[in-house]
């Protein structure tokens, strides 16, 4: 089976630790410490050329803008054991209005949203109706 693409995802940072400018000022950043399984297996499932939006959580709690996964299927760094995924991402695209948490919880279009239903998921499936939600959004 051929897999479609691409596939959208969304990533949370809490912006203290590492936040969208610390990604720009990189220009390409590795996406670990995961220690989720169902988040390690989202970053497993993510290609290159894949889309997601970067989260800001905890402080902050929008979504800011979208990166693209440049390098997909590298184990973690941070990982002894070699069983965490890690993938590499490059910014593409800052939002002028962040989509907040606030907001994406009012619009009912995205109820069903794994941000809204697994909220200490930190790294999730986006759909593509989701995708395109949240991208209008962040234009008004």
């Amino acid at each position: 089976m051929t897999r479609q693409s691409p596939h959208y995802w969304l990533i949370k940072s809490e912006p203290f630790k590492y936040g969208w400018d610390d990604l720009v000022a990189e220009g390409e950043g590795t996406w670990d410490g995961v220690r989720n399984y169902q988040a390690r297996n989202n970053l497993a499932a993510m290609a290159v050329g894949d889309e997601a939006f970067f989260y800001h959580s905890r402080e902050g709690l929008e979504i800011v803008g979208i990166c693209t996964i440049s390098v997909a299927g590298i184990t973690d760094p941070t990982d002894e054991t070699g069983k965490w995924a890690a993938v590499k991402v490059k910014p593409r695209e800052k939002f002028a209005h962040p989509v907040t948490l606030a907001a994406i919880k009012a619009e009912p279009r995205l109820a069903e949203m794994q941000l809204i239903r697994q909220s200490r998921l930190s790294v999730s499936g986006v759909t593509a109706q989701e995708w395109q939600v949240i991208c209008e959004m962040a234009q008004d």
